[in-house]
């Protein structure tokens, strides 16, 4: 069972909009993570796509063997900030790109043997310790979302067996894959058996192979004993070394987004118009779309007190959703929006001139350290 939030007893504290990360609950998932670790004997990496918080680093760095990086800046976030490997692949290296990048990172991996074959020896003579890797596609997924669905029709990343090109195996010492999202290990397991199906005559030639991402391997639940079996077994059928790198699982229910209702008007039902936005911070709750949890509230009309949480932005469509309480929502009552602080620190936006929430950290001894607040000038900063 996870330890229960401690967030009440700092909320007063607190600016708004803010995400905070609280690090008791961080420790928890790097201490299940580095039980996979020691009993499988993989390497568990820190996505940077879906955790940039690097504030914490230090905390994940204690448990974690590195961080895998979608380009230069995550490879250079990673190399300055993480005391462990860095491992980078992009669907297409630039150029002008690619002996910084090789210079940074441990691992390399390129998404087709054309990229592979145009860079392997450049970034070998930038760095001979390099490892280089290739990206494949297993061409077999459980995605429930299409967006989300690496392997789905005419997808552009990894190379299918059927582009394979064999000659590159002089220089490749492994191989990665992504294709779960947000799952369970018997997913993981069925995509190996494709992976052995296509790939097998090469696979006893690699000296690692990557999992990729979407095990959701803190959430409660899941399957770890399924996963720890599984990497076994290849890891000895193959004499490979195998690395994961899950981005959500690492900040899977470690902190939220605390907003403020900044008014309540009525057009069919109450609407309560808060400090945040669904559109700018909680992109991925349109996109995907899903429904955020936010404490204490139920479904609509499960409750007495309903209301529609929207953004203060003037997309007609920014919205959360319809919840329902327990008591009615007051201008200046605070909104928790639970397990917000993986993918939505990274993906969240300035638009229609809206603050980005402020970074906060509660410390483990329960101080409270407000690490960032965001001004007009960075607003204007990214404009020009």
């Amino acid at each position: 069972m996870k330890k229960l939030s401690q967030l009440e007893t700092v909320i007063d504290s607190l600016p708004s909009p803010a995400w905070v990360l609280e690090e008791h609950l961080l420790r928890e998932n790097m201490q299940l993570l580095d039980e996979v670790q020691q009993r499988s004997g993989a390497k568990v990496l820190v996505a940077l796509k879906g955790y940039s918080f690097w504030n914490s680093f230090g905390l994940l760095s204690k448990k974690l063997q590195g961080c895998c990086a979608s380009g230069l800046w995550e490879a250079k976030l990673g190399a300055e900030e993480f005391d462990g490997e860095v491992h980078t692949y992009s669907p297409a290296f630039k150029q002008e790109e690619i002996a910084e990048i090789a210079s940074l990172s441990h691992h390399i991996v390129f998404n087709s043997p054309a990229q592979f074959h145009k860079f392997a020896k450049q970034a070998k003579e930038i760095n001979p310790n390099i490892s280089l890797g290739l990206r494949i596609n297993p061409e077999y997924s459980q995605a429930s979302t299409e967006l989300y669905n690496p392997c789905g029709l005419y997808s552009r990343l990894g190379t299918t067996i059927d582009n394979f090109d064999a000659t590159l195996m002089d220089m490749c010492d492994g191989f990665h894959f992504h294709a779960l999202c947000q799952q369970d290990s018997k997913a993981l397991e069925e995509v190996l058996q494709s992976i052995e199906e296509k790939f097998k005559p090469y696979l006893h030639k690699l000296k690692w192979i990557n999992f990729g991402g979407g095990h959701h391997i803190t959430k409660e639940g899941y399957d770890i004993e399924k996963l720890i079996k599984l990497i076994i077994r290849f890891r000895d059928k193959y004499s490979v070394q195998i690395y994961l790198e899950p981005g959500e699982a690492i900040g899977w229910q470690t902190g939220t987004l605390v907003a403020t209702v900044l008014d309540i008007v009525h057009n069919g039902l109450d609407i309560a118009i808060l400090d945040t936005s669904a559109e700018a911070h909680m992109p991925d709750s349109i996109i995907m779309p899903y429904r955020v949890d936010v404490r204490g509230a139920g479904e609509a009309n499960e409750k007495p007190y309903l209301y529609r949480l929207s953004g203060n932005t003037c997309l007609a469509g920014d919205s959360m959703g319809d919840y329902s309480f327990d008591r009615p929502l007051q201008i200046g009552d605070r909104v928790i929006f639970e397990d917000q602080i993986h993918y939505t620190m990274v993906k969240a936006t300035t638009f229609n001139g809206i603050a980005l929430p402020s970074i906060c950290t509660l410390k483990e001894d329960g101080t409270l350290q407000i690490i960032k607040e965001f001004s007009y000038q960075d607003f204007k900063g990214r404009l020009s």
